[in-house]
């Protein structure tokens, strides 16, 4: 199926979204009603793209996902540039397993939206005085591995604001987006 899809979306049944990145595809679903968009965590790029499409065809299975949306990172003027080029050109070969219709969404402000949120969930414990945690030194080191968790976190989070945005737009584009 062409990305875009064919016809009016759904009005039902769960959707799927990617944020598709470099090193990892964050990815989000929507409950039922289409009503809330939920972080579902990442897949991990293989350095292998067929790889990568079946493993996202299976998450699409998976989440018994009717539609899908990927993040389009359009450039700040709002035109295609060499990373919005990218994702289409996986796109087109994407669509073509997944057997749903596949929707593009302007992400060009969500990793920053998604860090946002990230750093208000953590402020009240960045907050806590410094004797409620037994050493102070090592609060403030990070463990081995909790900046790729972080990470991997900001990217579930972005295809979870994605997601929520096409949700809010009533199932179509927010204004500013296109629609491939």
């Amino acid at each position: 199926m062409p990305p875009g899809g064919a016809g009016a979306p759904a009005a039902r049944g769960r959707v799927l979204a990617f944020d598709l990145g470099e090193r990892r595809i964050g990815v989000a679903v929507s409950d039922s009603d289409r009503l809330l968009a939920m972080p579902r965590g990442v897949i991990e790029r293989s350095g292998d793209r067929a790889a990568d499409r079946r493993a996202m065809a299976g998450a699409v299975t998976e989440a018994a996902a009717v539609e899908v949306v990927v993040g389009l990172p359009l450039s700040l003027d709002g035109s295609v540039g060499a990373a919005a080029q990218a994702v289409l050109d996986e796109l087109a070969e994407l669509a073509a397993v997944l057997g749903v219709p596949v929707h593009t969404v302007d992400e060009r402000y969500t990793s920053v939206q998604a860090s946002r949120l990230r750093r208000s969930a953590e402020a009240p414990l960045a907050a806590r005085p410094v004797g409620a945690v037994r050493d102070a030194s090592r609060a403030r080191r990070r463990p081995a591995g909790a900046r790729r968790r972080g990470r991997a976190a900001l990217d579930d989070s972005a295809a979870a604001i994605i997601l929520q945005s096409w949700l809010d737009a009533g199932g179509r584009p927010p204004a500013g987006s296109g629609r491939h």
